[in-house]
């Protein structure tokens, strides 16, 4: 999806580009040594406030700024012909069929580094899904349905999309290659291939007589001339008031998980489990979960407030590995007091070389890379489910809070914004997308404790709404029409909370088709946030809630219907979500956003953040075992484009509840703003759908 920075007024205060740069994380606190010679990530530039009677005041920012912050706008097509032909000379010598790139990091994430972009440096596709596959003749991208059209834009001709999820292709790109792969070698650095992915795959290619092939070093590295650095921007900590619990309080929570862990022996053994076979530590490799742990975050990669490193914690100490320059006096003096001891980044392999854990085994995820495993071979771990990763998702009292601030204070930026856009529009300016998107970090941007955007912005207008991660750039984004449907997706990442909003605007006179789509998809959002369920109902069984309204009519959308959300985290946080049968529990915050998308024409999608909570029902069935969901965005639904007559009673009642619920909440945020008064005051006191036309063609809204 894509997200923005925080905004206030209608003045303008220092922005990033509408295609957005790595967030800015300002006013790190406790930053010294190291970081003392560091610009804090904010610029000291000042602009001019926009002026409504100015025609520039639809630019958001000096033409220079933006180009700089813009990173699409100076990114070249690059023939990919001598980069592939370099690879396949590495590729002869390791005697290789098939060189897979895949787009995740070392820790599995879905964003990465710039240093880490190497499916994108070679295929020219800049997506966060997808996987390179290079043949002796071919080259082929495999990626699904959010990205075919992109993809399609983006690669040259040395390539070929493969359409993953498509009637008539494969499901993903491990499927796509086990039909091609015969007497095959297939290489691949084992760094960037999960535990679960590698098994997959070698149980399937074995019967093929094919075999994964784990080349020492990886092979794009190997021919990438100017390969950006990695990161040294110092970590800072993120204080008790936001995380609720205190990293000692975490790591023990850990150790007990890990020392009553059964010891891993065959179920047949009636013998005493020997020392070996219990379990004394565990790895954590994904950079959100050790963030989590330590309460410390970072910025190595765009959009995640996290730092690339690697965490083991045993039953007696943690050990924490990562590069001494990102380390400041007062977070070492932190990590010190907390019982975590420090180590270079790379240490981390002569360590599993060494066993310097002693005797027993290690528990690692199935999302942990191929190669821990393949160093720690398999007498030495245990595969799990990540105990981390359910401790972060089922947040505490302290971070609900905070989320639930954080959403208020984000949801006045966008009523700035939408009162901006339309005010704009109705005197007749041209806005683009990007001019759109930019304008909306602004306001994000003067919001307390913004810390950046929680992902890149979608801001979309008519066929570019239909693609649903669709980011606009300066130089190619197209103006809002006013007669087809806006669709912003954008978030900013506070020390409170991470959002993550969707609402769709129009600004002229709807269709019928448009208002059928758009009200179908409303009646899913609210399915979704009015459902009751009891314990132990996962996300997977709430699904069709969101889309029976839409099957009604013969239509659907292609993408999940929400996922977790973390607290000042990524935004897209597991395991918990619409498409997982990991069930539900209070603590949990998830997003419900159902949409529609017309191929070439227009899209539209609604999204809000939920947070599961309990209830209480009239007959109580089984006890107090009620769940139910707290909506915490808070920006108004446009009613615009709602079909009155396709609405219940009660959902027409939950409509204006919310807007009304919108400015209860919103209006103190707002008084300084009269012109984002006036437009949510309406907003909130707006009725259903559009007035018909009346004698001679005069169309009255409401």
């Amino acid at each position: 999806m894509t997200r923005k920075d925080s905004g206030g007024s209608t003045s303008s205060a220092e922005t990033l580009g509408g295609k957005t740069p790595p967030p800015v994380y300002p006013d790190r606190p406790n930053v010294s040594r190291q970081s003392s010679a560091r610009s804090n990530g904010s610029r000291s530039t000042t602009r001019p406030g926009i002026h409504g009677n100015d025609s520039s005041s639809t630019l958001v920012g000096s033409a220079l700024e933006r180009k700089i912050n813009d990173v699409e706008s100076v990114r070249e097509s690059v023939d990919t012909g001598p980069r592939l032909e370099d690879l396949r000379k590495q590729m002869e010598k390791d005697n290789l069929d098939y060189y897979v790139v895949p787009s995740e990091d070392a820790h599995g994430s879905e964003y990465v580094a710039a240093c880490d972009k190497r499916r994108e440096w070679i295929s020219g596709f800049t997506g966060t899904a997808g996987q390179a596959v290079v043949s002796k003749s071919a080259a082929y991208l495999v990626t699904d349905s959010r990205y075919w059209t992109q993809a399609a834009k983006q690669i040259d001709s040395n390539w070929h999309c493969i359409q993953a999820g498509h009637l008539d292709g494969p499901k993903d790109w491990i499927e796509w290659l086990i039909d091609r792969a015969k007497d095959s070698r297939i290489g691949i650095d084992a760094r960037m291939l999960s535990h679960s992915k590698a098994t997959e795959l070698n149980n399937q290619l074995l019967p093929k007589g094919s075999k994964l092939v784990y080349p020492p070093q990886n092979l794009i590295d190997l021919i990438w001339k100017d390969k950006p650095l990695r990161s040294k921007e110092p970590i800072f900590i993120h204080p008790m008031e936001f995380t609720g619990k205190s990293t000692p309080n975490k790591l023990a929570d850990i150790r007990t998980w890990v020392r009553e862990t059964p010891p891993s022996t065959t179920s047949y053994s009636k013998s005493t489990p020997t020392a070996d076979k219990y379990h004394v530590a565990t790895l954590i490799t994904a950079l959100d979960a050790i963030a989590y742990i330590l309460n410390l975050r970072g910025q190595d990669i765009p959009f995640n407030p996290v730092f690339q490193s690697y965490l083991m914690i045993t039953l007696d100490k943690a050990i924490l590995f990562i590069d001494p320059a990102k380390l400041t006096d007062d977070v070492e003096d932190y990590l010190k007091a907390v019982g975590v001891d420090t180590r270079e980044y790379n240490d981390l392999w002569s360590y599993l070389r060494k066993r310097e854990w002693g005797e027993g085994k290690v528990i690692i995820t199935p999302e942990t890379s191929y190669a821990i495993a393949l160093m720690l071979t398999h007498f030495r771990y245990t595969v799990m489910p990540s105990y981390v990763g359910s401790m972060k998702a089922i947040k505490n009292d302290t971070e609900i809070d905070g989320m639930r601030r954080a959403y208020i204070r984000d949801g006045a930026s966008f009523v700035k914004f939408f009162a901006w856009l339309e005010d704009k529009l109705s005197r007749g300016y041209e806005i683009t997308e990007y001019e759109a998107a930019f304008r909306l970090t602004e306001y994000r941007r003067t919001n307390k404790h913004f810390m950046g955007l929680a992902y890149e912005n979608i801001s979309a207008s008519g066929p570019n709404a239909a693609l649903p991660h669709y980011s606009p750039t300066k130089s190619t984004a197209a103006m809002i029409d006013r007669d087809t449907p806006y669709l912003n997706d954008s978030g900013g990442q506070y020390k409170d909370g991470t959002c993550d909003t969707t609402r769709t605007w129009i600004f002229g006179r709807p269709t019928t088709d448009q208002c059928e789509a758009y009200t179908r998809v409303l009646q899913g959002h609210i399915a979704i946030d009015s459902a009751i369920f009891p314990e132990g109902t996962s996300g997977h069984q709430l699904d069709v809630l969101a889309r029976k309204a839409l099957w009604q009519d013969g239509m659907d959308y292609g993408h999940g219907t929400g996922h977790g959300v973390g607290s000042f985290l990524n935004v897209h946080e597991g395991p918990h979500s619409f498409s997982s049968n990991v069930t539900l529990v209070p603590g949990h915050v998830i997003t419900n956003e159902p949409g529609f998308y017309l191929p070439n024409k227009w899209g539209v999608r609604i999204e809000s953040a939920l947070a599961v909570r309990r209830v209480r029902t009239k007959h109580e069935f089984n006890g107090e075992c009620w769940l139910g969901f707290e909506r915490l965005t808070c920006v108004p639904i446009q009613t615009k484009m709602v079909k009155d007559g396709m609405l219940t009673k009660e959902e027409r009642q939950w409509v204006k509840d919310h807007n009304r619920q919108c400015f209860e909440k919103l209006e103190p945020y707002l008084r300084e703003d009269k012109r984002a008064l006036r437009w949510l005051k309406r907003e909130a006191e707006r009725g259903l759908g559009i007035a018909p036309t009346g004698p001679g063609g005069i169309g009255i809204d409401w």
